[in-house]
């Protein structure tokens, strides 16, 4: 199937979708004048073999089809490459909450779990939820690193960590 993106009715990666749920063995390939990373992305999630721009030339567009009837990949060439910088371009950390941003400060100012509980007014046990919850939304290891990540993006200075006089710039 050639399905184009933006279509009257129904979007082409809803009726990708469609397709795919009903028959699974149909081989659809994106045919769009549409190169917007968010579409290519969401057409190939959907379950498209492909994606190809409407201006490919005929051979090579037959080409194409008899590849994802083979069940090969077919991507136009920027395609191609936006789709690996995305793999190659680590995901954004989750968002913190503003209580996890807040024990991140503290933590970056080098207080201890039972510290940030008492300027909290919380439970040791629901500082160590917060702190757990921080590092792995961060994907981080170590309180340290936590530390190291307020730092850098501005969360707390370095006069306002233990790190002030240990760390050049």
């Amino acid at each position: 199937v050639l399905m184009d993106i933006i279509m009257p009715i129904m979007d082409g990666l809803t009726a990708i979708q469609k397709i795919k749920n009903a028959q699974p063995e149909v081989e659809i390939i994106a045919l769009t004048s549409i190169l917007e990373d968010d579409k290519v992305f969401k057409a190939i999630h959907a379950g498209a073999m492909g994606y190809l721009m409407k201006d490919t030339k005929a051979d090579a567009l037959a080409k194409a089809i008899k590849g994802a009837s083979r069940g090969e990949v077919q991507l136009d060439p920027e395609a191609a490459k936006r789709l690996i910088r995305e793999v190659r371009t680590p995901e954004s950390p989750e968002k913190l909450t503003e209580r996890e941003t807040e024990v991140l400060r503290l933590i970056a100012k080098g207080l201890s779990n039972k510290a940030i509980a008492a300027a909290l007014v919380v439970s040791e046990k629901t500082v160590k939820t917060h702190v757990s919850n921080v590092l792995s939304k961060l994907r981080l290891p170590s309180r340290t690193q936590a530390a190291l990540y307020a730092l850098k993006e501005g969360l707390v200075t370095l006069d306002e960590t233990n790190m002030g006089g240990q760390v050049k710039a």
